[in-house]
């Protein structure tokens, strides 16, 4: 399998690691998909680098690949149906807004007459990050939509694969709702894998296992302290004003208050009737993911993360999204 090239932190990198993550997409190459995929994960873990790869080893199975990352007005189209990649093109050139809904709609067009008017017979539809370009109200209706294309596909057609990613806790519950696609949870890197992205970074840089510290395996995370000089003041303190948690802080009741200490030593611990309102409003942000599901290998894409780890934030049902995510918390309640 060809390795995609990406980009982090300003270099070029070869996409590394989550080998079980490719065998899945494999997987799902020869059965096809029954439902939509839907992966959740923290932000930054590597989830469009994975559909990325997906889309290359799909085009090397045999599949006519269409990835779309609409909030980015980004497209790879593994076609050879020019007629189809001028279509993207113009579309990813129109204003923002449009583009994003352009192109969102598109991928699902795209798998229809790439079977009924071209005869192409094995179709692989990837999505990135779709529910935030077309609104949490319109998520649910999306899946249902992708949910039809693999039901009901055009005559001809042979197999389907429609995987969908969202890093909104609010999507995953609304989708959740319905039984139209499988939800599937992806956590940040293991440590071998991310050892391999660190090792690529120039320069003078903190040990190992200090990066993995601070980052819990996520990529992103680990470009914003290479861009910010390591500096863990600054990627905390951007973390917390991208969020505005100083107004979320100050928000809070003397008991949230209380509650949200206790969840930056033990996240489960806002698994109580009190604390579940501000687990939601955490969720919600962005910061914390919540309903994390058995650790077994059928559930997950690639590997799940360890059943308890609290000095990366990992609690058996709740988890910070990274280790960074709750130290910007922990700075701006107690500042």
């Amino acid at each position: 399998m060809r390795r995609v090239k990406l980009s982090f932190a300003g270099l070029k990198v070869d996409f590394c690691d989550r080998d079980r993550a490719i065998k899945q997409v494999e997987d799902f190459a020869e059965r096809g998909t029954w439902h939509p995929i839907v992966v959740f994960g923290p932000e930054g873990c590597g989830k469009t680098a994975w559909l990325k790869q997906a889309a290359e080893l799909l085009r090397e199975l045999g599949f006519e690949a269409i990835y779309v990352d609409p909030i980015h007005k980004d497209f790879i189209a593994h076609t050879d149906v020019k007629e189809l990649v001028d279509k993207f093109t113009e579309a990813a050139m129109e204003a923002v807004g449009v583009a994003q809904l352009k192109l969102t709609t598109l991928a699902i067009d795209a798998a229809k007459w790439l079977i009924s008017k071209w005869g192409k017979r094995r179709i692989a539809v990837l999505v990135d990050d779709a529910f935030q370009a077309i609104g949490l109200d319109k998520a649910a209706m999306y899946v249902k939509a992708l949910l039809s294309l693999v039901e009901y596909p055009p005559e001809g057609c042979e197999k389907i694969v429609a995987i969908a990613t969202t890093s909104e806790g609010l999507s995953r519950r609304e989708i959740g709702r319905h039984l139209w696609a499988w939800i599937k949870p992806i956590w940040n890197m293991n440590q071998k894998g991310f050892e391999e992205i660190y090792e690529k970074i120039p320069g003078r840089k903190p040990p190992f296992d200090e990066a993995w510290r601070l980052t819990g395996g996520n990529p992103r995370i680990l470009a914003q302290l290479y861009e910010s000089k390591w500096s863990i003041e600054h990627v905390a303190r951007n973390l917390a004003e991208s969020k505005r948690l100083q107004m979320f802080t100050s928000s809070l009741s003397n008991d949230e208050k209380m509650w949200l200490l206790e969840a930056i030593d033990n996240p489960d611990a806002l698994l109580t009737k009190g604390g579940m309102p501000l687990l939601n409003k955490l969720v919600e942000l962005n910061m914390m993911i919540d309903a994390i599901p058995e650790r077994d290998g059928e559930t997950w894409i690639d590997e799940p993360p360890p059943e308890r780890n609290l000095e990366l934030g990992i609690g058996r049902h709740v988890a910070w999204q990274t280790p960074l995510h709750r130290e910007a918390v922990k700075r701006a309640i107690t500042q």
